[in-house]
């Protein structure tokens, strides 16, 4: 037992550092966006339904209210980790996602994505697809994990992956009339047109 020990004192620093070069390629590997063939890979519109079910509960000192069931199948965008503003209490994570012709690299190639503060912004130079379209086949969305799993299944999404959600778009009230309320239309833009989803399930549709 003493020659291990003096053995791991010896080597410790090389184990370590090796731990430290694992963990970082991990890190460097999960921010590499997945690289997809052309084509549309998320056809259908997202859906959406009357609440199930339709009463409040308790999270996280929030209560929440349901106001829609909803599920679909996107093309994730960008993905932008929150840890220090008021709403990271609910939401680690948002996922800019994209359907029909915003799911297709043929039109991505064209635009510039980024999140930031809770928003998604998008530019191109050249507008492969009218600007109501790209409107109305993406969306800046605020994940709001119903379980620790959830949570880190949606953490380990990589930007270009297709996933599959379905859980519900939610109201959030929290201490001192803090509150956050989900859109309910695809077509919206500017302040509130972000989706809050409750996340009750989340799949990458392409692994």
């Amino acid at each position: 037992m003493a020659d291990l020990v003096d053995w791991l004192r010896e080597r410790g620093g090389w184990f370590l550092a090796g731990v430290l070069a694992v963990l970082l390629g991990a890190w460097w590997w999960q921010g590499l966006p997945l690289a997809q063939p052309p084509g549309i890979l998320a056809p259908q519109d997202p859906l959406q339904a009357d609440p199930d079910p339709a009463v409040p509960w308790t999270f996280r000192d929030h209560r929440i209210t349901p106001l829609a069931r909803f599920e679909l199948r996107a093309r994730v965008l960008s993905t932008e980790r929150y840890r220090f503003d008021r709403a990271a209490e609910l939401s680690p994570v948002d996922f800019a996602l994209g359907w029909g012709p915003m799911s297709d690299t043929r039109v991505l190639d064209a635009f510039t994505i980024r999140q930031r503060d809770r928003w998604y912004f998008w530019s191109s130079g050249n507008m492969p697809i009218p600007a109501a379209e790209v409107i109305s086949h993406s969306a800046n969305m605020h994940m709001i994990p119903s379980s620790g799993s959830v949570e880190r299944r949606l953490l380990a999404v990589r930007t270009g992956q297709v996933v599959e959600l379905s859980g519900q778009l939610v109201r959030a009230d929290g201490r001192n009339g803090w509150h956050w309320v989900s859109s309910l239309s695809r077509t919206d833009t500017g302040d509130g047109s972000c989706e809050v989803v409750w996340v009750e399930s989340v799949r990458v549709a392409d692994r």
